[in-house]
């Protein structure tokens, strides 16, 4: 059956028709993936560069989103910025999950001891805490640093994956197909990545893409208390630290960098809603997809 066919595009055309918000976050995803890889090229300065005879400019034809105290051009400190962020999303919500399958994959699997043990003496040690007060007492720890910073983040929200894991392998390890594979002899190892985690990959499918949403703001709240990436690396967080002092007489300094924070949370959670719709047989049913 070929993947294109004559209704290929109108059935597309109407699913996206039927999903606005999933376009929106696509767009914006795009805009920011696309900036910040291209940012070497497309930047019309450098983002450490200090130009003290410039500073505290409004934006202008010479640097489109102003300068900042330094005199640093604003856009290129942007563009940079979301390949920061979306570099350190893409790698805590990795470990994260990776962590999550593991600790919820064996309780949820095993079940016994082994499931009181890493539920009650992990999973619940981890999560009786906010996510980003660990994340402020591990960096403060471990000090600033991309490394530091991207662990301090993963230790704060792997437990809400493995709980999530945990609940779904439970609901899916006893059903005919795991038996019958345990029946001819599989492995563990092979009836969970063979069998179990196919059927339970489309909650955690979302909680990743919110989950990047989250960790975006967990990063620029870090970097704005000083304990993210040091400078001169450009942040959303530390350029928002830096225009605290200069809210009234450049409010560009607060007003790019908090619109680019609040553009990737939203193409995130949009896209995490759009999955959840996709996914989900009754939400289709009910939507017409």
């Amino acid at each position: 059956m070929p993947f294109f066919t004559a209704n290929t595009i109108p059935a597309l055309r109407n699913r996206l028709r039927r999903q606005p918000l999933a376009v929106a976050g696509v767009l914006l995803l795009a805009a920011f993936v696309l900036g910040g890889l291209s940012a070497p090229w497309i930047a019309p300065a450098n983002p450490a560069a200090i130009d003290l005879a410039h500073r505290l400019e409004s934006p202008s034809v010479a640097h489109w989103a102003g300068t900042d105290e330094l005199g640093r051009d604003t856009l290129s400190r942007l563009l940079y910025g979301a390949r920061l962020s979306l570099t350190v999303s893409v790698t805590v919500v990795a470990i994260s999950l990776a962590l999550g399958l593991a600790v919820g994959g064996l309780a949820g699997y095993l079940g016994g001891w082994i499931d009181i043990a890493l539920t009650t003496f992990a999973m619940n040690t981890f999560l009786a805490l906010p996510g980003i007060l660990l994340a402020i007492a591990f960096a403060a720890f471990l000090g600033p640093g991309f490394s530091n910073l991207v662990l301090a983040l993963a230790i704060g929200g792997w437990a809400g994956y493995a709980r999530l894991v945990r609940a779904q392998v439970m609901s899916v390890r006893d059903r005919e197909y795991v038996d019958a594979a345990r029946a001819l002899g599989a492995s563990g190892l092979r009836i969970f990545f063979r069998h179990i985690l196919p059927n339970i990959v489309q909650p955690i499918l979302v909680q990743a893409a919110i989950g990047m949403a989250g960790v975006i703001l967990a990063e620029a709240t870090l970097s704005f208390l000083g304990l993210g990436i040091p400078a001169p690396a450009p942040s959303w967080g530390a350029m928002l630290n830096d225009a605290r002092l200069h809210l009234f007489d450049s409010p560009h300094m607060v007003l790019f960098p908090a619109a680019a924070v609040a553009g990737a949370v939203l193409g995130f959670n949009f896209i995490g809603d759009a999955l959840r719709d996709q996914l989900d047989p009754r939400t289709r049913l009910e939507m017409g997809l």
